[in-house]
């Protein structure tokens, strides 16, 4: 018998004798080795990810992605309603104006000349898909955001983030 003093309270703790099946520890190693076992016989919860992907939600909002009009100029006319709507604070933006020569080319005269989501800070709620007043600004639902060691790696510019244009005359 042992006795064991905690602040101010006595717990007095009794140790009884193994019987001889418990010293042989034999029961506990079968008891382990069945559950090892039954394991093999379960469904694996694990996927191989590059080869296997998992099905996504409808509503699984993933990376951001600047569209273009039918004529292939960016939608986006720097009002920064995505960027005051952003609860992280994660969008940045410069506007500019459009040069006289190219003016005639678009329906409006502003556009963004930087336009920047800091991956790291975003947390991916959607908001400023739904301030922007031109439908420029989307969440796509079926990519998600790269892994990389680099923090200047998540910062994605205009160079990542406007959608390829598909000329549909060639």
């Amino acid at each position: 018998m042992s006795v064991i003093k905690l602040t101010n309270r006595i717990k007095v703790m009794e140790r009884k004798p193994m019987t001889f099946m418990e010293r042989l520890y034999f029961p506990a190693i079968l008891k382990g080795m069945s559950i090892t076992i039954s394991h093999f016989f379960t469904k694996k919860a694990t996927i191989q990810y590059p080869e296997q992907k998992r099905p996504m939600s409808d509503v699984f909002r993933g990376l951001h992605i600047l569209k273009r009009d039918d004529k292939g100029a960016e939608r986006c006319t720097a009002c920064g309603l995505c960027a005051l709507a952003c609860p992280a604070e994660a969008i940045t933006m410069t506007a500019a104006e459009r040069t006289p020569e190219n003016k005639h080319l678009y329906r409006e005269e502003k556009y963004a000349a930087v336009y920047e989501i800091n991956m790291l800070r975003c947390i991916f709620c959607g908001l400023c898909e739904e301030a922007c007043p031109k439908e420029a600004i989307f969440l796509q639902n079926d990519k998600m955001a790269p892994a990389s060691y680099e923090r200047e790696d998540f910062i994605f510019g205009k160079d990542r983030l406007v959608e390829p244009f598909l000329n549909s005359k060639s």
